[in-house]
């Protein structure tokens, strides 16, 4: 059994704007702490970057945040018709904290 050394602290902001602080583990998507700690993030398609659910907009972090890969960005696209996209909106499916992950902050953001 792997030895777990830290867990970054998540700062969350509900849709409904209550403020939330939620664990993280590296190599672990952020949609999973984020559904599994009710902080709104539903994660339907378990990752697999076909449902939106897991919408974000990412308010501050340590390092950057590796580049959106095509296939989010396209499911972005998709879901701009229904909702607000902004600059900074991921999808917590495809955000994993680091290491340097010290202070990251998301808001969770509308679904369709």
């Amino acid at each position: 059994m792997q030895e777990i050394l830290w867990m970054a602290v998540v700062r969350v902001t509900t849709r409904e704007g209550a403020k939330l602080q939620i664990k993280a583990l590296p190599a672990v998507p952020l949609m999973e702490f984020l559904r599994d700690g009710s902080a709104g993030v539903e994660g339907i398609c378990g990752g697999e970057l076909s449902c939106g659910t897991c919408h974000v907009y990412i308010d501050s972090g340590g390092d950057p945040l590796p580049p959106r890969s095509e296939a989010e960005q396209a499911m972005l696209e998709a879901i701009a018709e229904f909702v607000e996209v902004r600059p900074s909106s991921r999808l917590s499916c495809q955000v994993f904290v680091g290491e340097s992950t010290t202070d990251l902050a998301v808001t969770v953001g509308p679904v369709a």
